[in-house]
């Protein structure tokens, strides 16, 4: 017997056909011999549905009363996917993320998990039923408030809680068939990945690739959970994401992000703790910093660029006028029109000259280059949003092809 946590994102419970199609599939790995955990996201696009409701109510809803709303739509798919798996005469039982026992820090909006006390859920599972857990939530244990675990937060919720039941493995579903090369929408011609380690999802997540939230692979590498991506809407292998692969090839996948944007701060004084003076309030601002160029100093000035994500565009704008301000600096200026795209694959461990050949393709396609950055398995470059199509092209059909 096996204990396995499924997964099931919103398009896969969008309306009671998928509902029930979800607990049939439940039922049958229960049926199997299995115990089973599942996690649910919100039906559909009701969270969306919910954000334009807030919204309109007030223009910048108070966060506490903004995650108590968001959580309603994981209890909605939580209770109906419980109903439709007793209708075919299982026994099953749904929580919340409080009270699964999940417990993360008071942050609203984008809330971490530190723990899972998951005596409710096993107590469940030791009674012979299958147990739904609401993704994307959990309750603060100092302010006692429910909180929420920001986009894609299910995916956390399942590798996490799959990690504290010791669980032999976690499987994503979701509408697409696994994980691909490049996104189908602007590469028709990638294919989909049999495995991925752990290493290289991570990185792809990072970089744009929407399969899986990167917390999700976090809690895979640190626990080694293996995650098995598939589709809700047929039985196809997908693909397995673990510790090691039998192949390690140069390039694994192409990913981008047009999700980012591009502050420079211009005109700052060339002076020891500049950088920090920069960086620290936007850490302060809770604004996630992601690339960084500081250009080459003249005449004692310099610029620094750095992206961010643009949701927090604004915010980071305001924090880099005032800091401007506050260390003579010329001015900060906000470019969105931006792509982040990145090559990724852990062969490029052992593989010299993966950047030059990224870079000349890049030029021959008349694509330029704005910012690079890199790590062992990965290198990423800021082009224009315009050339992302171009770009991600290119590059699939010279360093990965059709296989």
């Amino acid at each position: 017997m096996a204990l396995v946590v499924q997964k099931f994102g919103g398009t896969s419970l969008a309306d009671a056909d998928r509902i029930r199609r979800v607990a049939h599939r439940v039922v049958e790995t229960y049926r199997a011999g299995n115990d089973v955990v599942v996690v649910v996201s919100a039906m559909g696009k009701s969270t969306d549905a919910l954000i334009s409701l807030a919204t309109e109510i007030a223009e910048v809803p108070h966060p506490r009363e903004m995650d108590m709303l968001l959580t309603a739509g994981e209890r909605i798919s939580m209770a109906l996917v419980a109903m439709a798996i007793r209708a075919e005469d299982v026994p099953a039982v749904s929580f919340t993320g409080s009270q699964a026992g999940i417990l993360t820090t008071a942050d609203h909006g984008r809330a971490e998990i530190l723990d899972i006390r998951a005596f409710r859920v096993r107590e469940s599972l030791d009674e012979g039923k299958v147990a739904i857990v609401a993704g994307f939530q959990g309750v603060s244990p100092d302010s006692k408030d429910v909180t929420t675990l920001g986009r894609g937060g299910s995916d956390a919720t399942a590798v996490a809680l799959a990690a504290s039941l010791e669980a032999d493995l976690c499987e994503i579903y979701t509408d697409v068939d696994g994980v691909f090369t490049a996104d189908p929408r602007v590469v028709p011609t990638a294919v989909k990945l049999d495995e991925v380690t752990f290493e290289e999802m991570l990185e792809l997540a990072n970089s744009g690739a929407g399969v899986l939230m990167p917390r999700s692979v976090e809690f895979g590498i640190r626990y080694n959970i293996p995650i098995h991506v598939r589709s809700s809407f047929h039985g196809g292998e997908g693909t397995w994401v673990k510790e090691e692969t039998m192949e390690e090839p140069v390039i694994r996948g192409i990913a981008h992000d047009d999700s980012e944007a591009k502050l420079t701060v211009y005109g700052v004084p060339d002076q020891p703790g500049i950088a920090a003076a920069v960086f620290e309030p936007m850490a302060s601002a809770g604004i996630n910093v992601d690339m960084i160029v500081q250009n080459v100093s003249s005449r004692g000035v310099t610029d620094i660029s750095f992206t961010v994500p643009a949701a927090s565009a604004l915010e980071a704008v305001a924090v880099a006028e005032r800091i401007a301000d506050e260390i003579g600096a010329v001015g900060v200026d906000l470019d969105t029109d931006i792509t982040k795209i990145s090559v990724v694959g852990a062969g490029m461990k052992a593989e010299s000259g993966v950047a030059a050949t990224m870079f000349r393709i890049l030029s021959e396609s008349g694509v330029n280059i704005e910012m690079i950055s890199t790590s062992t398995i990965r290198i990423s470059c800021i082009v224009r949003g315009d050339d992302t199509q171009a770009a991600v092209e290119a590059l699939h059909a010279s360093l990965i092809g059709e296989k």
